[in-house]
């Protein structure tokens, strides 16, 4: 029977990479460290031990917003991950102490979200089923990789290579330009974005795990943007966005085959598209790579007398707030949205 113990805040994990690899790069301490750094969040780990073995894992971050309510939740800022475990009763143990920890804290939620063979959850939990990821299986042939899709897709990625594009990947020296097209394009889409400080601190903590990639038009002017993170044999897609002007000329299907095709060249095996809301136009353009769609596990223990939260876009409580976003000056926005996207991690 495995035993559950709690890390205390300043010790550092060692978990073996068969949890750390399906609890993804948001399990990891670089990323609590993040979190931390940027939002003074509170960090809380468990682990679970058999005979000197770790068995599970679960990294939580507590979230405390004005506007959006007291939460607990893994993997802050990205799309799943910060939970795995070798067995059903490691994942009890794990499941116990979150409940506890949601209890003693008063959150009105705790959302683990994960990827899982078998997104059902156990008692006393539910499961919202709203996001999946989008796992592109990476092969060194560009051809045969291109073949997978369909012809209008594939005559789409043509078309863009003859558009005078061109994509920068590097770290540092890319953080300024990196910034500028993600702040922007979301400030299109009507999303509040961090501060450049959380770019350059992630940079900072995940050194050569992460790269920036920045997309130019033929006359020099950003047009796009990516912040892609390796871990083990997968790249993830943290953050890709293409600005408006530059979309009828399928800038997003430039940038994103250049990246594949970075990564399948450096051996990894799967690029994570990152997750999307079912029915939404990003799951209606990462479909068309050809993905394993895979439906992520959003389990939710909930306070009594508390809903499911409805954090997205989907809510239709949010159209005037998306609407009034896209149109407010920069210099309003660029301040204000680190202060609100703290509440949606």
């Amino acid at each position: 029977m495995p035993l559950l113990r709690q890390l205390s805040p300043d010790e550092p994990a060692n978990w073996p990479a068969s949890l750390t690899s399906p609890a993804t790069f948001t399990a990891l301490d670089s990323w609590s460290d993040l979190a931390r750094t940027i939002y003074r969040f509170p960090i809380h780990r468990f682990e679970t031990e058999e005979e000197g073995a770790v068995t599970g894992l679960l990294a939580l971050t507590h979230v405390q917003h004005p506007i959006f309510g007291n939460s607990l939740t893994t993997a802050p800022f990205g799309s799943y991950g910060g939970f795995a475990y070798a067995d059903s009763e490691s994942r009890d143990l794990l499941l116990g102490a979150a409940a506890k920890l949601a209890a003693d804290l008063g959150v009105d939620y705790l959302n683990l979200r994960f990827a899982a063979e078998d997104p059902s959850p156990p008692l006393g939990w539910v499961q919202h089923p709203v996001y999946h990821t989008y796992l592109v299986d990476l092969i060194p042939d560009s051809e045969t990789l291109l073949g997978t899709f369909s012809p209008n897709h594939r005559n789409h990625v043509r078309k863009s290579l003859k558009k005078g594009f061109s994509l920068k990947f590097g770290r540092f020296d890319l953080l300024d330009d990196a910034y500028e097209a993600l702040a922007r394009s979301m400030h299109e889409l009507g999303s509040p974005y961090h501060a450049k400080a959380y770019l350059k601190t992630m940079a900072d903590l995940l050194g050569d795990a992460l790269e920036f990639a920045v997309l130019y038009a033929p006359d020099g002017k950003l047009a796009g943007a990516g912040v892609f993170i390796r871990h083990g044999e997968v790249v993830t897609n943290l953050h890709a966005n293409i600005l408006r002007a530059y979309r009828a000329d399928y800038a997003g299907e430039y940038l994103y085959w250049q990246a594949i095709l970075r990564y399948a060249e450096r051996g990894l095996k799967i690029f994570d598209l990152g997750r999307s809301l079912d029915g939404s136009g990003n799951e209606t353009f990462k479909m068309k790579w050809k993905p394993r769609r895979q439906e992520l596990a959003y389990w939710y223990w909930l306070k009594p007398g508390a809903e499911l939260p409805a954090l997205n876009q989907k809510n239709p409580k949010f159209q005037l707030a998306i609407w009034l976003w896209k149109r407010l000056p920069a210099f309003i926005i660029r301040p204000l949205g680190p202060f609100l996207i703290k509440g949606l991690a």
